[in-house]
């Protein structure tokens, strides 16, 4: 019997078993799953949450193959519930915060098409939070608190001097001179390149927020093929100096809080608590603190009150740092038209949450989620501010600001946030080429009432993009994806999960400048008809205190209620526990008792003892839109519902 001539081996002799197993083609070997890869590189579960984290020991510096230094970078992934399609990377703002913190947070306003078919990925920053824990919080509240003002040559020289004493205090705070020259955004996306290795993928999503933005182009102009997809939201135009950017960032604090006003004058309910103009109360404000600081009793997370000051240079913070959302908006215009009527707490309360400070000591808060030494450290690395001698630059940053604190009637102060950077002891790294982005679908997002990436830097961004699609959100808040606004979420979801690109190149999404106003409390109890009334309004103004309203829904607190007493509150397997002892928001309506919040039932109970003008002991309980009271109030029996 002759054999084809496809059969090797000696002539006239057949082929061993084994022979023949080599010749017919190997099965391609299953791809080895994120878990697998993820125990084989050490994972372990990230601290309350429910990601995994790694730790990646990457070169301190990734342009210089003979240093040999290394620092650790934790990467947390998310495997896909589902058919994998990819890794979707997230880089969150700052610079300076924490992606590890925001994990869980930003998963579960997710689609759930995105965990099912992406390994979720987010990571600290080198040099923040488990990639370092880098902070300077004392030197960062003398800078923020300091009373600096540009319209005097004293001023000047006052700001600079706290502008130079900060890059001091800073970087001797962190305890880590080393590691400062490495932490800009070239190095930075070195880090993600490294981990994308380590995972295996050719080719990843990206999406990145405010500075995240930035990240995001860095990572894109030095590694293009690697990317499927490039997704940028609050888009910061790298093509724009320092002074240039932060011209247009303080113009753009300015719009927005003009644009506050305007939503507040437009509707009676929010005017009326200003004698129906808010922008010029706050004017008169502004002008008032400019002569001297007002002064105002503090109540006490620990009891009784605390004799303070209110500056200009708190309004100022108070109103930026509010400026962010639609939520956030109106509650600063609760706590203006609080000192409408002459009372500085809500404002007061605004600054120190703002500034993480603790309100009962007015000490600074250490804040593992954010880190003010790295944000320094990466601007100070990313721009570069004028040339010569730190004094040098100093004023000519100063002489920059000229023009910014003529045409910028408020919030000018924002434009000289980055003074300490002509101070700080690192220079600029070189900046990537203009993207274009070859290859890359991109989506740009932004929000005209954005103060902090200003609508037109997208714009720019957009206009150089090979294949790229504009959002724009009428209103809206700094960042509008995830946020639970159907029309930027949608599109994104199916940019992602179905490859589908918007239906045109520039589209818009309907928003708001501000949260429907929610009018204060009446200062008196005697304005209340009913005991109802009076917890009902407890309800709200509880919501609406921002040491719980920025609260991060775990640590146990303490405030003092504005009418005297204290209201704790903390975590619960279920939702929230509250304790009231003697809690008062309207004077003559004093609580003690306890209370709670129900997550699933959405159901927010009172259950207290009341006095001053009454007593009693009531129930309330309000489940969704209903609300009611039962129990005995002057002796009287109460039933009520709304």
């Amino acid at each position: 019997m002759l054999l084809g001539a496809c059969v090797s081996g000696p002539a006239g002799v057949l082929p061993s078993p084994e022979a023949t197993q080599a010749l017919v083609p190997a099965s391609p070997a299953a791809p080895e799953s994120t878990t697998a890869i993820l125990e084989r590189l050490g994972g372990r579960p990230c601290p309350d949450s429910d990601f995994t984290c790694i730790t990646l020991a990457v070169p301190l510096d990734h342009f210089n193959p003979g240093e040999a230094g290394t620092i650790d970078v934790v990467f947390a992934v998310l495997p896909a519930t589902g058919e994998r399609k990819g890794m979707f990377v997230t880089v969150t703002g700052g610079p300076g915060s924490s992606g590890l913190s925001a994990a869980d947070g930003y998963t579960a306003a997710f689609d759930p098409s995105l965990p099912e078919h992406f390994d979720l990925v987010f990571f600290d920053q080198r040099g923040v939070g488990a990639s370092g824990g880098l902070q300077c919080v004392e030197a960062a509240a003398a800078l923020y608190r300091s009373e600096t003002h540009t319209t005097t040559p004293e001023g000047e020289a006052a700001l600079s001097a706290a502008a130079q004493a900060f890059a001091q205090d800073c970087v001797r705070e962190t305890g880590r001179t080393d590691l400062l020259p490495y932490l800009g955004t070239r190095q930075a996306v070195e880090d993600l390149e490294d981990f994308r290795q380590a995972i295996g993928d050719e080719r990843f999503w990206l999406y990145g927020e405010s500075y995240g933005t930035q990240y995001a182009q860095t990572y894109a102009a030095a590694y293009p093929g690697n990317l499927a997809g490039l997704i940028l939201d609050g888009t910061v135009d790298l093509t724009l100096s320092g002074p240039e950017y932060y011209r247009q960032q303080a113009q753009a604090f300015n719009d927005v809080l003009v644009a506050t006003f305007t939503a507040c004058n437009a509707k009676p309910v929010c005017a009326g608590e200003f004698g129906g103009d808010a922008q010029a109360f706050y004017d008169q404000l502004a002008a008032r603190l400019a002569l001297s600081p007002g002064v105002f009793d503090f109540p006490l997370p620990s009891g009784g009150t605390s004799r303070r000051s209110f500056t200009l240079s708190d309004l100022e913070a108070a109103a930026a740092g509010e400026l962010y959302t639609e939520g956030s908006r109106m509650l600063l215009l609760r706590a203006l038209a609080a000192a409408a009527r002459d009372n500085l707490v809500p404002l007061a309360r605004l600054v120190y949450t703002d500034l993480s400070l603790d309100p009962e000591t007015q000490e600074p808060i250490l804040d593992p989620t954010y880190s003010d030494a790295v944000y320094y450290a990466v601007e100070c690395a990313d721009y570069d501010y004028f040339s010569g001698t730190p004094a040098e630059r100093a004023q000519a940053y100063l002489r920059a600001g000229d023009t910014v604190d003529e045409a910028v009637p408020h919030l000018s102060s924002i434009f000289y946030g980055d003074l300490p950077c002509v101070f700080w002891p690192a220079r600029p790294d070189p900046r990537p080429a203009p993207l274009a982005a070859e290859g890359i679908p991109t989506l740009v997002l932004g929000a005209t009432t954005d103060p902090a990436t200003p609508v037109s830097n997208g714009v720019a961004v957009y206009g150089r993009l090979a294949d790229g699609y504009l959002i724009t959100t009428q209103g809206g808040p700094h960042i509008i994806f995830g946020r639970g606004d159907e029309c930027p979420d949608d599109q994104v979801t199916a940019f992602l999960v179905e490859d589908q690109r918007p239906p045109q190149r520039e589209s818009t999404c309907p928003g708001e400048v501000v949260a429907a106003y929610v009018p204060l409390t009446p200062v008196e109890a005697s304005a209340f008809a009913d005991p109802l009334e009076p917890l009902a309004s407890a309800d709200t103004e509880l919501y609406y205190l921002p040491e719980y309203y920025y609260w991060d829904l775990e640590t146990p607190t303490t405030v003092g209620c504005p009418q005297g007493g204290t209201f704790a509150f903390e975590g619960v397997d279920v939702g929230e526990s509250f304790t009231l002892t003697g809690c008062a928001f309207s004077a003559g309506f004093a609580m003690t008792g306890t209370g709670g919040y129900n997550y699933d039932e959405d159901r927010f109970t009172l259950d207290v003892a009341v006095t001053g003008l009454g007593t009693g002991n009531l129930a309330y309980v309000r489940q969704g839109d209903t609300a009611g009271v039962t129990g005995d109030y002057n002796g009287q029996p109460v039933d009520l519902r709304r």
